[in-house]
């Protein structure tokens, strides 16, 4: 029995150890060149991750075990380094080859793009690096895909016993996650990098560190507005006494940090502060972008006054966050750390799928949080499948140029449907389980 235990983490490190090298033949396949040093920048990922659960105290033979998915998570990005989305043809390609041209950091003052300016340096730093630009941002994302799986660690290692596998595997599972491996290594985008500052901060939040925790989300929000659906947390953070009032200060001080560098190269301050309204103003034309929103109910070709419903939900919105608000404060005796999760996936789910103009990727903190929140505490896992499930199928509608599910209702056709009726119940379970743990009579924190 004491053989087939020690031979088994051996197996799982030589098969995750096999992946790794595996890694080689795609890359060395790599349409645009530059294969001998994008293969070691992915292998030191890897070397990463698992120094980030070693430091973690993990023992050896669980470190060795870990091997294997974190060999298959950096395998399957190396399969999907060459994909070329159009957001990287139409954008991001543009944008370097802009910063290229006018040389990197100077070209920082001009209007390039319209991402903030944190993001904006990392692709001023890649035009001055001869690799391929398209393999550099995504191995940018696919480094806070580590990270991310190291904070949903911290958070999940919150509300699980000394010893637990459950951390280690909540690790595992978001390298694997296919809206996390799909989202950096083949679209080439960056939410990873808000993501995992987000979790970093709610485990800094829920384990006693409040004034990190705002600074975390400040640092968060400059990379991405999508920010602003898990924000209101630390207001009921507030409200329950787990964040003093001067700590909020820091979330302003953080933001107003990442702006200091293109400020001093010549960007106008009104240039940096107006990205997210213009942002905000972009989605007029659509109510729902391929995202598992309320207005993936609306049958296809179905005319609506944009303007009041637009409205309507963002008032929605606004009310689902007051509401929660009002509760939290209501029941702050409480509000404990598992209270404050559970709201933290209500949040995630529930202000994107009310909110209009929602893109297919913007529940990326709810593909996270509710995979976090499966694996702290495990009777919660159905969220995580709801969610993924209705995230993926967005995701896929853009990368495949068809819908996944067509119903047809009556003389209607619903392309999105299904995606949305999941989310709904995703929101619908998180808000049950909510209102079950504030229940005077609740004496179960899970």
């Amino acid at each position: 029995m004491r053989k087939c235990s020690s031979v088994f983490p051996l197996a799982c490190a030589g098969f995750g150890i096999a992946l790794l090298l595996f890694s080689l033949i795609p890359i060395a396949s790599l349409d645009r060149g530059g294969g001998a040093a994008v293969f070691p920048l992915l292998l030191l990922m890897a070397v990463l991750a698992m120094v980030l659960l070693a430091r973690t105290g993990t023992s050896r033979p669980r470190l060795l075990v870990c091997l294997l998915p974190v060999g298959l998570a950096f395998f399957l990005r190396a399969c999907l380094l060459n994909y070329v989305s159009s957001d990287y043809q139409i954008f991001l390609s543009q944008w370097v080859e802009t910063f290229r041209a006018g040389g990197g950091f100077a070209a920082l003052k001009e209007p390039i793009g319209n991402y903030n300016v944190p993001y904006l340096y990392i692709l001023a730093a890649i035009s001055y690096l001869p690799l391929p630009d398209l393999y550099l941002i995504k191995l940018f994302s696919i480094l806070f895909d580590v990270i991310l799986a190291w904070g949903g660690l911290r958070l999940a290692a919150l509300f699980c016993p000394e010893g637990s596998l459950r951390p280690l595997v909540c690790f595992c599972l978001l390298l694997l996650l296919p809206t996390v491996v799909l989202n950096g290594s083949c679209w080439g985008q960056c939410d990873a990098l808000y993501g995992a500052l987000a979790l970093h901060a709610l485990a800094c939040a829920l384990g006693r560190r409040p004034g990190l925790s705002v600074f975390l989300m400040g640092i968060a929000f400059s990379f991405k507005l999508q920010t602003v659906f898990l924000l209101p947390l630390w207001g009921g953070l507030w409200l329950v006494g787990r964040v003093k009032f001067r700590h909020l200060f820091l979330f302003p001080a953080a933001y107003g940090l990442t702006c200091i560098p293109a400020l001093l190269l010549g960007k106008p301050l009104v240039d940096i502060l107006s990205v997210y309204l213009g942002q905000t103003q972009e989605g007029a034309g659509s109510l729902n972008y391929n995202s598992a929103s309320l207005f993936s109910f609306l049958p296809y070709g179905i005319q609506v006054d944009e303007a009041l419903w637009s409205r309507l939900a963002i008032l929605a919105a606004l009310a689902l966050v007051l509401a929660l608000l009002i509760l939290l404060y209501l029941n702050r005796e409480r509000a404990s750390a598992p209270v404050l999760l559970t709201a933290s996936v209500v949040l995630a789910i529930g202000v994107p799928f009310l909110l209009p103009y929602m893109h297919d990727r913007y529940f990326f903190l709810a593909d996270v949080l509710t995979l976090a929140w499966a694996c702290a505490v495990p009777a919660r896992f159905p969220a995580s499948i709801l969610v993924q499930l209705a995230s993926l199928s967005s995701y896929l509608i853009y990368l495949r140029q068809k819908f996944t599910l067509i119903i047809p209702l009556g003389d209607r056709v619903y392309p999105m449907l299904a995606e949305g009726l999941l989310m709904l119940a995703a929101l619908l379970y998180a808000l049950f389980f909510l209102l079950r743990q504030l229940r005077p009579s609740s004496g179960k924190p899970g």
